[in-house]
């Protein structure tokens, strides 16, 4: 079964120090999550768990 995951350490880690580097206040959490991917993974886990219904 292919597995989605979320980002690794590192990504989440780059992302950090870009933002930081910016010197702008952290968005809010749901805008982090879009900008990492994790709406993504969500999302496939909930059309598989769609399909598996059916």
């Amino acid at each position: 079964m292919d597995k989605s995951k979320q980002p690794s350490k590192e990504a989440v880690r780059n992302w950090l120090q870009s933002r930081q580097e910016e010197r702008r206040p952290l968005p809010d959490p749901q805008q982090i999550r879009r900008e990492l991917g994790w709406e993504m993974v969500r999302a496939e886990q909930d059309e598989r768990t769609w399909r598996l219904a059916d």
